[in-house]
This record gives C-alpha cells, structure tokens and sequence, in this order.
C-alpha cells in the first residue's frame, strides 16, 4: 500500500469510526483491511499484524502502514484502543445481548440515545438527496427503458417495496427473481445495457450473490446503484453510486429501516422527474387495483368504463 495518505481523524474518534472512515473513503487495500477488521472486531485482540496480513491476503508492512494511515502507531497502539469501543460492534451478538441485559434498568436512556442516533442517521439520508450522484442516479432511473431492483437476504423485503412503489410511477420496473440461480434476466435477457439501470438492496453480512451480480453486470455495461451500510468497502469497486445510511441504534439488531427512506426519496424524485405522466399512470394503476381487488370502504368498480 504505498503511498497512503492519512485520513488524519480526530484525536478522541474511536477506533470502529476510523475503520468506517477507511472502508467508505480509503484505497482499495485500505477498504479491504477495514473491512476485514470490521467484521471480525470481536476476534483483533487475538491477531498479529502477520495473523491479520496473511487472512486478508496482503503484507505485514500494509497492516502497519494502514494503522498509521488512521492515526496509530502500530497494530498493537491499535489493539490498545479496542478497550474504548469493542463492545460496541453490531455483529458481537453475544456481547451485544449481554449489555442490553445488564442495562436493563436503563431503557429510558437507551431509547434516547437510539433516538438520536436515528435523528442523525435521517439527516443524513436527507444530506445524500443533495448531492450530485443522487441527482445523477434519479435522472438514470427516470429515463431508462429498464429498471431492474433486487435484494438480497434480509433486504429482499426492502427491494420489493421499492420495485412496487416504482411501478406505479413508471413502466419497466422488474423485481429480480432470485430463484433461477443465474441472473440470466439482468445479465442475458432484455434491453441493451445503455438502456438499463440495477439497483441493489444490500447490508451486512452482505450475500456473495450481490457482490457477483454488481460485478457482472458492471462488466456488461449495466448501470448499477448499491444502498446499502455504511461498513460496504466492495459497493464502489462495481457500482456507480453507492448510498450509504446509518444502520446502528442502539438496539440488539441492525436497522435498514432508513434504507426504505431512502428508496421513498428517490421514488418521490422520480414521480416529480416524470411529472404528468407519472400521475396519469399512478392514477390507472389505482383504477385497475379498485377494479380487480378493492380497498376497504370502496366498492368494486369495472375494469371497462
């Protein structure tokens, strides 16, 4: 890793701050190396720079040089400042479970502190819908023939609302069916791939499948955008923005919730993008459902007028 540049973070920043600094805005060893050290948080205090050098598949010299590169001497400076947040990582389960237990006179406190981290985790939901990838990534699904959505895991259920929700305010929309195994649909099948945008719903432990997927349809020339967590060090390697949100609050598990908000925001843009048309199809859309299936108080209405 020659040449790294320091991310100089604050003095008082914990060490799993600067390990997501360096996996969303460091070179691709750095993204690697925090990566790896994020995953296996809870295992650092039994490694060696050689240890974490050989699993990663780099050299003990980019370990110490990554080290430096966030602010400490050493991996063992490093190491040494695990005490201050170990506790903390949101894939320690075990450790995790056993806090909320022993804090269990706490909740009120908890609930704030959660409160205000998702506050924060809002605001800068908000904060990426002003920038110029998120400007790009609207116009790119406004305008393209083809919009294929999918997710994977636990974020399948979020790829389907957002692939819902867009179809009623344009043609094109396709939920990706995972069933066939080959992707054939984004990868063979359908529109030239100028004409088609990817969209992926993923978060941690992320699915081999997305990572291949991105990759691949990357290679063919397939648009693709990735929303995902922010501990994602492979998103920007094979997609052309990459969302990132907040997804700890203090609670045993991880929340996506703000990546359905996210998905919402984008929807509204495109509904403002595609004006009238979009309104006129949202407007038959919810014609044929009243037709065909009905809402609560509202009386079945033909599908021919």
């Amino acid at each position: 890793m020659p040449g790294v540049s320091t991310l100089t973070p604050p003095a008082h920043q914990p060490l799993r701050a600067r390990l997501v600094q360096a996996a969303e805005t460091g070179s691709p060893s750095m993204r690697a190396i925090a990566s790896f050290m994020l995953a296996q948080f809870s295992d650092l205090p039994f490694e060696t720079a050689a240890t974490l050098a050989t699993k990663i598949e780099v050299s003990e010299v980019s370990i110490g040089r990554f080290c430096r590169a966030i602010g400490y001497a050493n991996f063992k400076d490093l190491k040494d400042h695990l005490k201050d947040d170990i506790g903390e990582q949101p894939w320690l389960i075990k450790d995790r479970l056993q806090a909320l237990r022993s804090t269990s006179g706490q909740r009120d406190e908890r609930l704030s502190q959660g409160l205000e981290a998702e506050m924060a985790g809002l605001v800068g939901v908000y904060e990426l819908a002003r920038t110029p990838e998120w400007q790009a990534a609207v116009e790119r699904f406004t305008k393209r023939a083809r919009v294929l959505v999918t997710g994977f895991q636990t974020e399948r259920g979020l790829a389907q609302y957002f692939a819902s929700q867009m179809q009623y305010v344009r043609p094109g929309v396709q939920l990706v069916d995972l069933s066939a195994g080959n992707f054939a649909e984004v990868l063979v099948e359908g529109a030239a791939p100028q004409d088609t945008c990817l969209a992926i719903f993923e978060a941690r432990r992320y699915s081999r499948q997305a990572l291949v997927l991105a990759r691949e349809a990357k290679a063919r020339g397939i648009a693709v955008t990735i929303f995902t967590d922010r501990y994602c060090a492979w998103g920007a390697d094979y997609a052309d923005e990459v969302f990132m949100v907040a997804t700890q609050f203090n609670q045993f598990w991880d929340s996506t919730a703000h990546l359905a908000l996210l998905g919402n925001l984008l929807i509204n843009d495109i509904f403002l993008a595609r004006g009238e048309g979009a309104e006129a199809r949202l407007n038959e859309i919810a014609r044929l459902y009243g037709a065909f299936t009905g809402h609560v108080g509202n009386p079945l209405t033909p599908v021919a007028q």
